[in-house]
């Protein structure tokens, strides 16, 4: 059954879930008819967008996302928040199909009312996000999510996407994990703004200080990314929730101190600006595609650089040369 826009709208201003999955469905097609009504929608509920906290959950394979994140979510809504899970599922690259399925990993929280967990498949897109996970937490705020969790793939690469998206970025690490050196990495220490030591129990608990330890000194050779913000290393057990209030009043406090500076509104503008940019990108590709001519030369040019008849920048220079004069000629 087809929604109207109106429909769709008043379904997620109302928190029905049945149509606020409908409407992430619309926003996640490829179709063009889909596409028109999607930025439709999206334009519509502008409005009450931009309400939410919005944190983004990475860390390698097996670092307890999925536990952490339902301990979290109940712990807010216990807290009398509504908490909006965006679980980023690696793509099947035969059927670009979810593997996890991490719905069925969060059976507790799935339960809540006042939760709501959206598996996407990522169907290749990098950086452990979906393409449309920024238009999709869009909907979620205008539902009147407080929260909005993004779980990602944790696939140890461009998480920066991650970040770009989120006002919270939260690192998950855990101890004899073989990840160690990846919690170190200049790269990710950049872009966290809280780290938790997760699966800490008595018998690896001084290891766990002793990590601690280890990543505070690393973060003291490091900007960071707010001024007056010291990032913190907390340690617990999001299975036997420990640690998660902690990490709860850190957070409350982080955007706090986001939100006096004014660089809470700042990050905003800045993340948006990507956003647009991205779109650009995709809007002036499916352009190109809608020309036969254009699809030819395109398809020619990509061939010439995947088998390195020239360099692929050059291909890509001689592409959009002749786009650009057939767009003249219209």
């Amino acid at each position: 059954m087809k929604f109207s826009t109106e429909e769709l709208i008043e379904g997620i201003r109302s928190g029905n879930k049945r149509l606020i999955a409908k409407a992430i469905t619309l926003v996640e097609s490829k179709k063009a008819e889909h596409r028109v009504q999607a930025e439709d929608l999206l334009k519509k509920i502008m409005p009450f967008t931009g309400h939410s906290v919005r944190v983004g959950v990475t860390g390698v394979p097996g670092a307890g996302k999925s536990t952490f994140i339902e301990s979290f979510g109940r712990l807010a809504i216990a807290e009398g928040k509504k908490v909006a899970v965006l679980a980023i599922d690696p793509s099947s690259s035969i059927n670009k199909g979810s593997i996890l399925g991490d719905k069925t990993r969060m059976e507790e929280l799935a339960k809540e009312e006042n939760a709501f967990i959206r598996p996407s498949p990522s169907s290749g897109f990098l950086g452990g996000v979906a393409n449309t996970t920024f238009e999709t937490m869009m909907i979620c705020e205008a539902a009147g999510y407080d929260y909005i969790l993004i779980e990602t793939v944790g696939v140890g690469q461009s998480e920066v996407l991650v970040a770009d998206i989120t006002d919270v970025f939260l690192f998950l690490k855990i101890i004899g994990g073989g990840d160690e050196l990846q919690g170190i990495k200049r790269g990710i220490m950049e872009m966290v703004d809280l780290i938790f030591i997760n699966k800490v129990d008595q018998d690896n608990l001084q290891k766990a200080k002793s990590t601690r330890l280890e990543l505070k000194r690393a973060l003291d050779f490091i900007p960071p990314k707010e001024k007056e913000w010291k990032i913190p290393v907390l340690l617990g057990s999001a299975l036997h929730n420990e640690g998660l209030k902690e990490i709860y009043d850190t957070i409350s406090g982080f955007i706090d101190l986001k939100k006096k500076s004014g660089r809470f509104e700042e990050v905003r503008i800045h993340q948006a600006e990507k956003r647009f940019e991205y779109w650009v990108q995709e809007y002036i590709l499916s352009l190109m595609k809608k020309s036969n001519e254009v699809e030819e030369a395109y398809m020619m040019h990509k061939k010439n650089a995947s088998e390195m008849v020239s360099n692929p920048s050059t291909e890509a220079k001689l592409f959009v040369e002749k786009f650009l004069s057939s767009q003249n000629r219209d």
